[in-house]
């Protein structure tokens, strides 16, 4: 039996990623926590699931719970609870009021489920991935933000999107914040197979416009919508997916570094990872141009100054 929970399960993250998780037949129970206060709601958000899931036969348990003794057992606890971003903020204007939750939730998933994977969803994510990683005292392969996943995804889709192109023909990846110092890996990014560098010399595509998208594709949504939901839903169900079925896919995640690309350490950040049952089974070597090295090494120094930033805050 597969069994996962959610912590942050009434917020818009968390209960999408229970939704679009059951849906895909991988997990056997999923455990959806709250606060007491919002213990109505949540048992409200399974009755709808349910009525949902019976119309496809689907099976799954959902467990609405507020104590965290339900988690135990659970191969991967998801922690999407947290303050929301608003229209304009910057992820990093999170970090202090989201670190005291994520760090609260780490000890509870150390004490309860020992054997698990925190997978952070939290933003500011890179920043929560390092603030679990030490609160719960795992190991560094056990403790997984969600990093440049949706990044990686979204790049692959405007690409498609601007050229009309099947989206399984565009292969890129983008590393670094999960925010403003994120980095495409245009250097090693293919069309059809064709490096990029020369495919836009046959088709009218503005790389430097769909960089900007991409930079601002969450404000974006935020400022029209209020929230960012299916993306984010989709691309943590397919990791927490694709971890506990041990397919070993190289995805970019948020993992906590010392060393392993171009030197940067004592930092999380997203970078190719092959995801495992077990947590990261290794960290993909990346071959970039100068200015992605440049921006990489960047990114490292502007996440981990506020990773410092936020433990002296706490005290931690």
């Amino acid at each position: 039996m597969v069994k996962v929970s959610i912590l942050g399960s009434t917020g818009t993250i968390g209960k999408n990623v229970a939704f679009t998780l059951a849906k895909e037949e991988t997990v056997d129970e999923i455990v959806m926590l709250s606060r007491p206060e919002s213990f109505d709601k949540v048992k409200g958000e399974t009755y709808d699931m349910y009525d949902a899931l019976a119309a496809r036969d689907i099976d799954c348990k959902l467990i609405p719970s507020y104590n965290f003794e339900d988690i135990r057992g659970s191969a991967v606890v998801l922690i999407a609870a947290g303050i929301h971003r608003e229209p304009g903020m910057n992820r990093l204007d999170l970090a202090v009021p989201n670190a005291k939750i994520v760090s609260n939730y780490s000890k509870q998933i150390a004490k309860y489920a020992p054997d698990s994977i925190i997978l952070v969803a939290t933003n500011p994510v890179d920043v929560m991935t390092t603030i679990a990683l030490e609160a719960s005292g795992f190991s560094k392969k056990k403790v997984i933000g969600v990093g440049n996943h949706l990044d990686s995804l979204r790049l692959k889709n405007y690409f498609s999107r601007q050229i009309n192109i099947n989206s399984a023909e565009v292969h890129t990846r983008v590393v670094g914040e999960h925010g403003n110092h994120m980095v495409p890996l245009l250097s090693s990014t293919t069309i059809g197979g064709i490096p990029l560098k020369y495919f836009v010399e046959y088709v009218d595509l503005n790389v430097i416009a769909l960089i900007e998208q991409l930079k601002n594709a969450g404000n974006t949504i935020i400022s029209k919508k209020g929230a960012t939901e299916y993306g984010p839903a989709y691309a943590i169900s397919n990791l927490i997916s694709t971890i506990i079925t041990d397919t070993h896919k190289v995805l970019t995640v948020s993992c906590y570094l010392e060393g392993e690309v171009e030197g940067v350490k004592d930092v999380s950040l997203g970078v190719p990872a092959v995801t495992s049952k077990n947590g990261i089974a290794m960290i993909v070597p990346i071959h970039m141009s100068d200015f992605e090295k440049r921006s990489f090494i960047e990114a490292g120094n502007t996440v981990r100054d506020a990773t410092y930033e936020v433990k002296e805050n706490l005290d931690i």
